[in-house]
């Protein structure tokens, strides 16, 4: 067996779950002495999980409703689905049956949302929807587009040339910003 030392860290529980797993084959005062655990915690913990959960039909109702929304509900959304329900836990108790049963929600990104309202002058509309033209350099166009590139967004700005769809001048950057258009376009000598 030799003598192994423990982590500092781990817990009276974890070590009797050692002990509990290695007792077939050492003696108990051994494994109590090496791991260094007093007998009556070492039975406290025994004991405790024998016992079953007083939460069980609630640790089962907990993970079907996180599984049923595909883990996009934390704690207090099952709270709150548990109250409907009839339930009376406290949240901080779903919580901790939650980490009990290594449930976490999955966070889902927030969408780019570029209007805040009324910002400056708005542009006069030129185009009319008048997007035919029979002339090279006539009209010439621009958009921001966002492209999500290896679970980063990426900001592509085109000028585009309305007589045949040609890209004249762009840009890209990591945020959507006016420079990302004034910039492209100053670079680019075009204005």
């Amino acid at each position: 067996m030799g003598g192994a030392k423990t982590n500092e860290t781990t817990t009276s529980k974890e070590k009797t779950l050692v002990v509990l797993a290695l007792k077939s084959q050492y003696p108990l005062k051994h494994l109590l002495s090496v791991i260094q655990l007093a007998k009556s915690v070492f039975y406290y913990h025994v004991n405790r999980l024998k016992k079953p959960s007083p939460y069980e039909k609630e640790l089962k109702r907990i993970e079907a409703i996180y599984h049923e929304h595909k883990g996009r509900y934390g704690y207090r959304r099952i709270h709150l689905a548990l109250i409907n329900e009839g339930s009376r836990l406290n949240h901080k108790t779903v919580q901790r049956l939650m980490m009990e049963l290594n449930l976490k929600s999955t966070v889902r990104p927030k969408k780019y949302h570029s209007y805040r309202g009324e910002m400056g002058k708005t542009a006069l509309n030129r185009l009319k929807r008048k997007f035919k033209v029979s002339k090279p350099n006539k009209k010439w166009v621009t958009d921001v587009t966002e492209f999500k590139v290896n679970e980063q967004k990426i900001y592509l700005s085109p000028i585009i040339d309305l007589y045949n769809q040609e890209v004249i001048a762009y840009s890209v950057a990591k945020n959507a910003r006016l420079t990302l258009v004034t910039d492209m376009c100053t670079s680019s000598n075009l204005i």
